[in-house]
């Protein structure tokens, strides 16, 4: 299983990393049409192309009447599962609310000696729809996905959530998806998949409300519906393949560090791990790790084909330089497994989640810390942010001037419209001071 090594010394070396790294973007135009033909399709039929989709690809017994879960059956799975489970989730599901409590923001209004009134109006948007992967047929449910997505737009205070997620062969959904939607008190969930249940939660079906947000993690089927949308409903994000990179010193352990690395080249074929180190040392024993650890992974095969292709083991001649490249890799997840992590802190521009130490490793973010795990990847980190309460938010400007404001600067307003040939504009601050 060789795992790329390479040499990072200054800016020169960022061309050929850079190179390699942006090979994960390539687009199949493929999905492109059959996703764009999906979205019409089900915008054009509704519930009968839905319906057609989902018997053709997941269950092929399913009928329209069946589409929407019953809340008894969710609210039935909390006994479906252990409790031991059921606890767990609560705590996690606890922790991320504090956590996007503290993200909440208010409407705001200043006044002026004049009477004058200007302020921002935060409102939570309508309805939003999350889309949750069943994972492997269903049996590897993405739990966490949920309590991420469903949490901010709680907080930000949306009334109307809706939840599709493939139903399995037999018509259900895993109980651990139920049983998390009891908790987080959901009870609108549907079962449907990939791009045509995204197209339902933008346009609605006559079963399905639409919606003016989605969320939720998916396929590239999934992402690309996502894509395709945006500008007629918000998004939270197009994601690509998971990624982390590792700022370690020789106080790491290097069992740790593949351990870390593996943890998201576990995810996909197409991840990306990456260690950047001045430990010549380091690196090498985390080379070894990396073969003895991943053989013993039960999604071996993924992960090896990761780390063959989207690998790196990157050595620096210092931790100057270390930081320099981290900025320019700006991933998704950045360790910083240093003796003190908090040095370097202050030299990290570029991180989707950043985590301190080497105690905080990546998966304790992905359960359990509070911060949201959904991040922006393929160094989109450079310009925006994890998903947060903002998403489900929109902002409005109050303006209330009064008739001295408008006498006092009317004319000033008017001459800035008439430089830009706004005639209308300038005429309809002037009759009000005639």
């Amino acid at each position: 299983m060789p795992c790329r090594e390479l040499t990072y010394t200054d800016n020169k070396d960022w061309i050929a990393i850079e190179e390699w790294l942006e090979q994960r973007k390539d687009p199949d135009t493929n999905v492109d049409s059959l996703v764009r033909n999906i979205l019409a399709d089900v915008k054009t039929r509704g519930d009968e192309a839905l319906v057609e989709y989902t018997r053709k690809f997941d269950c092929d017994s399913l009928e329209v009447e069946s589409l929407r879960v019953p809340a008894a059956l969710i609210q039935a799975a909390l006994a479906d599962i252990p409790k031991a489970d059921v606890a767990i989730l609560e705590e996690s599901i606890d922790r991320v609310r504090t956590f996007h409590l503290n993200q909440k923001e208010k409407s705001w209004w200043t006044t002026a000696e004049d009477g004058t009134v200007l302020g921002q109006m935060v409102r939570p948007v309508d309805r939003v729809g999350l889309y949750v992967p069943g994972g492997q047929g269903g049996e590897t449910p993405l739990i966490s996905s949920l309590i991420m997505n469903a949490i901010p737009a709680q907080v930000a205070g949306v009334e109307s959530i809706a939840v599709t997620s493939p139903p399995r062969q037999d018509g259900t959904l895993n109980p651990y998806i139920l049983a998390t939607a009891a908790l987080l008190e959901l009870d609108e969930i549907y079962l449907s998949g990939s791009a045509w249940a995204i197209a339902a939660l933008a346009f609605g079906t006559q079963s399905i409300a639409p919606c003016d947000v989605l969320a939720g993690p998916g396929n590239i089927f999934v992402a690309t519906a996502k894509a395709q949308l945006i500008g007629q409903v918000g998004i939270d994000m197009v994601a690509g393949p998971s990624e982390i990179v590792i700022l370690a010193d020789d106080s790491a352990t290097p069992a740790w560090l593949a351990a870390d690395m593996l943890s998201q080249a576990e995810h996909d074929p197409i991840a990306a791990s990456i260690l950047v180190t001045p430990e010549k040392a380091l690196a090498e024993a985390v080379r070894k790790e990396l073969v003895s650890q991943c053989k013993a992974l039960p999604r071996n095969e993924i992960a090896a084909k990761s780390l063959k292709d989207w690998g790196a083991i990157i050595t620096v001649p210092n931790m100057e330089a270390g930081a320099e490249l981290v900025n320019q890799l700006a991933a998704e997840h950045l360790e910083l497994a240093l003796a003190d992590p908090w040095t370097m802190l202050g030299s990290i521009r570029h991180a989707g989640a950043i985590f301190m130490g080497h105690n905080s490793p990546e998966p304790v973010g992905d359960y359990f810390a509070g911060p949201n795990h959904v991040l922006p990847t393929l160094r989109t980190v450079r310009f925006s942010s994890a998903l947060s309460v903002q998403n489900f938010c929109k902002k409005s400007s109050v303006i209330a001037t009064s008739s001295a404001y408008v006498a006092e600067h009317g004319d000033k307003i008017a001459r800035l419209a008439r430089l830009e040939g706004l005639e209308a504009h300038a005429r309809s601050v002037e009759t009000r001071i005639k």
